[in-house]
């Protein structure tokens, strides 16, 4: 038998601008659909800071957007979760998407998990990850405050992202192979008119090095054949920030719909990929243009098609998904960053997701803080304040006011009686990581999020212990991941601790492990890895 609760027309997984509108298309055509995704609603354009070619939107950001697609897809009954799927039963009537929060499942799927940054493949590039070379400027610009920064790329993001750069850095250089700018005129200007900007085309980095962050680089001139040597001043460091495209995130589905040659799904006209049931939206496809416009499009179609397939089978089956509303929500109009002006600590989006964990909650928990004399700790004490007081599954406690600067500010999540879960955040889990401080406790109180009881048993048994300091910046997309995954581990096995740290409030932990990028992974204090990883990953790493 196919559980009601988890049984619905379609589920899409991805949650960028293909995938939110194909929930409302969906969603508004009374079907049930749900929207996976693993990192945050919105996709590679929340990035974005300027977007001003979708038609009819003057001027927005990438947030605003996708933010507004979001709320209409839900006013018509679109269901959403964060959460990673790890895996696809694609045969038979009904097909099973599995995530680290259980299975659902489902008539039809639709694809529209992105891309994600393309490596170069210079010299040191693996090697220097997170120590020097970076991907996101939004996430590790502020690493590269007053230094050097060097952009390889030449397309659209290494034009906007290298004028982003220019808050951060001292000066910065684009090394592009091609001749100009391959990107529309209105990016490109921007980067060329810049005073802290120098381009330099025709150009390809060969190699970077250094010992404590990068201090050496080396790149040629493609037409002349012209090496230069580049090296620092000063035992100073300096940054590189690859722009070079995007590679599709199609590991899911390998060896289940045929793919190109580069990894991108093939789909026909209606973008029905190779298995019937299953199609493909957004930057995922072959396509000759990459942009918010064409993925909406897309995700329009092939949720028109998954319309007719959901249909066709519910006439098949017998069986008919129910959205588990009718009931409309308004559409607001004002932005959500201004959600912060009313007197609440929470936005109302915020506080729907914590009425939903509360509610699950299996036992309370206390919440203990230590406290220093910063601004930052009356800020957290305010914010665990107001969350204590939403619900009696909580209650605060102040155990000291007056701890080290190395651990303050800090919350720590216990159980009722005091005793230490293992997890705990160090700053305000405000931004990108506030989802994963509810899901912290969530798992905290269990029942917690639903895993494969081969990891579940596979944690449980490690008998050394393990300390894992996780350190964010709150507005890395990438970091929440990581911090879910370690959190999760943590309240399951005792011997297991997973800690975040917000860098921004602590300054001697960034300089004490080199940290240029984030998420960064410090596992007692001597192994050091960075980049978003799931509960399969972490199990890997600690077992090297």
């Amino acid at each position: 038998m196919t559980s009601a609760k988890n049984l619905y027309d379609v589920i899409i997984i991805g949650g960028g601008p293909a995938g939110l509108t194909a929930a409302i298309y969906l969603a508004r055509a009374r079907y049930r659909v749900l929207v996976l995704e693993r990192e945050q609603f919105g996709g590679q354009i929340t990035i974005t800071h300027e977007v001003v070619n979708y038609p009819g939107i003057g001027k927005t950001s990438g947030k605003l957007l996708t933010d507004t697609m979001q709320q209409q897809a839900e006013a018509f009954g679109a269901e959403f979760l964060l959460a990673e799927a790890t895996g696809l039963d694609l045969t038979g009537d009904i097909k099973t998407v599995r995530t680290g929060r259980g299975d659902f499942r489902c008539f039809g799927v639709l694809l529209a998990t992105g891309a994600h940054p393309r490596m170069v493949g210079f010299k040191g590039e693996e090697e220097h990850k997170g120590r020097g070379v970076a991907y996101c400027a939004t996430c590790d610009g502020e690493f590269f405050t007053g230094k050097e920064v060097f952009v390889v790329g030449g397309g659209f993001a290494a034009a906007e992202e290298s004028v982003f750069l220019t808050k951060f850095a001292r000066h910065v250089t684009i090394l592009m192979r091609s001749e100009d700018f391959t990107c529309a005129e209105a990016a490109a200007q921007p980067a060329r008119q810049h005073e802290k900007i120098t381009i330099l085309p025709f150009t390809e980095l060969l190699e970077v090095s250094g010992e404590n962050g990068l201090d050496h680089a080396r790149w040629k001139n493609t037409q002349t054949g012209e090496i230069t040597e580049y090296q620092s001043q000063d035992g100073e460091t300096f940054g590189v920030f690859v722009f070079a495209g995007y590679e599709p995130a199609t590991d899911l589905v390998k060896g289940l719909v045929r793919l190109d040659d580069k990894g991108y799904v093939i789909t026909d006209g209606t973008l029905k990929t190779s298995v019937e049931g299953v199609y493909a939206a957004g930057d995922v496809c072959i396509k000759p243009l990459r942009q918010v416009v064409t993925a909406t499009g897309d995700g329009a179609l092939a949720a028109t098609e998954l319309e007719k397939y959901a249909a066709m089978m519910q006439r098949k089956t017998g069986i008919h998904p129910q959205q588990l509303t009718s009931e409309k929500k308004e559409i607001s109009s004002a932005p959500e960053e201004d959600a912060h002006e009313s007197d609440s600590v929470f936005t109302p989006e915020m506080c729907r997701q914590l009425d939903t964990v509360f509610s699950r909650m299996a036992r309370p928990l206390r919440l203990t803080l230590y406290l220093d004399s910063r601004p930052v700790s009356a800020e957290l004490e305010s914010f665990i304040s107001s969350l204590a007081e939403m619900t009696d599954k909580l209650s605060m406690q102040v155990a000291r006011r007056d701890a080290s600067s190395e651990m303050a500010p800090c919350v720590q999540i216990c159980l009722a009686d005091g005793t230490p879960t293992g997890l705990a955040f160090h700053g305000v889990p405000g931004g990108h990581e506030f989802t994963s401080f509810v899901l912290g406790l969530y798992n905290a109180s269990g029942p917690g999020q639903a895993l494969d009881e081969d990891i579940r048993r596979a944690i449980e048994a490690i008998e050394h212990p393990v300390s894992m300091k996780i350190l964010v910046s709150l507005s890395c997309t990438m970091c929440p991941d990581l911090v879910i995954a370690a959190q999760r581990m943590a309240s399951l096995n005792p011997k297991i601790t997973a800690e975040a740290y917000d860098l921004a409030h602590f300054e001697q932990m960034k300089k004490q492990y080199n940290v240029m990028s984030v998420p960064c992974l410090v596992m007692g204090d001597d192994r050091i890895t960075f980049g978003k990883k799931n509960i399969q990953q972490l199990m890997e790493f600690i077992g090297r």
